[in-house]
């Protein structure tokens, strides 16, 4: 059993709380706790914190979600949208564990589609419901689309704390944000997301929920997921505002394979 769990989390936490405290005294001595820019800087304390509270995540019951995008330039559209709501999507529902299954169009590429399944857990992409209609018991059906169209990105993603946020209902905008980030920023990647960049953006009017999701095997090891009352919130001043802090400056030139999907609710026949 690893230190942290004989210790207890709750109780390590407590620690962490007092040498925080003399961290930031020594830091202020050693002129290393704040960046010439304002925003804390990065420190071990800071650090051990986020891995102990990510692994409080990942060992308890989080949320989970399972992310596609496709690019179906290739397929004709009234196949491809048939496909997806006459057979994928509702083999998806009756799987025990899915919760709201919904798709999106980006706004930039109506060729560009995005589905969206909230899980109960990760473990729901290993039972065997899943499995029977997955990977290589796939139908023809779907074994012929993926032929034809591209698939973009997908994650499995594991919600990161609090971990039991679920999409809310309504939302007419969805704004997918994937990226991998340079391994010796990551640690401060994260201090910046949870503690500025999601909180300012979640506080614009018309944004209804945000919330970040981590992939350990995927193409894309980070999601972030802002479900909107319309694409246009992302245009407004105070979104704006929200994303150019300094902070997000200095961390923007540190992401990799960074794609950005800004989508629409889907509406059949529309």
């Amino acid at each position: 059993m690893s230190v942290i769990w004989r210790i207890g989390v709750a109780g390590l936490l407590g620690i962490m709380a007092v040498l925080s405290g003399r961290w930031g005294i020594m830091g202020r001595r050693m002129g290393v706790d704040k960046t010439p820019e304002g925003p804390p800087g990065l420190c071990a304390f800071r650090a051990m914190r986020y891995a102990v509270t990510a692994h409080m995540g990942e060992n308890t019951m989080t949320k989970g979600l399972l992310l596609v995008a496709f690019d179906y330039t290739k397929a004709q559209a009234d196949e491809f949208h048939d496909w997806y709501d006459l057979e994928h999507i509702p083999e998806r529902q009756r799987v025990p564990g899915f919760g709201a299954c919904e798709r999106w169009i980006s706004v930039a590429n109506p060729k560009h589609a995005v589905a969206s399944y909230e899980l109960d857990s990760l473990d729901v992409l290993q039972s065997a419901p899943y499995k029977a209609i997955a990977h290589e018991n796939l139908s023809i059906w779907s074994k012929r689309m993926g032929n034809i169209a591209q698939r973009l990105m997908r994650h499995d993603g594991e919600q990161l704390p609090p971990g039991d946020r679920v999409a809310p209902a309504g939302a007419g905008g969805l704004l997918v944000n994937a990226m991998n980030v340079d391994p010796e920023h990551e640690a401060e990647f994260n201090e910046w997301y949870d503690h500025e960049h999601i909180p300012a953006l979640s506080a614009v009017p018309g944004t209804i929920c945000a919330r970040r999701y981590r992939d350990l095997t995927g193409t894309h090891r980070y999601v972030a997921l802002y479900h909107l009352e319309s694409p246009e919130v992302t245009m407004t001043d105070a979104w704006k505002k929200g994303a150019g802090t300094p902070w997000s400056a200095r961390m923007r030139p540190h992401f990799r394979d960074h794609l950005r999907i800004l989508t629409k609710r889907y509406v059949r026949g529309a």
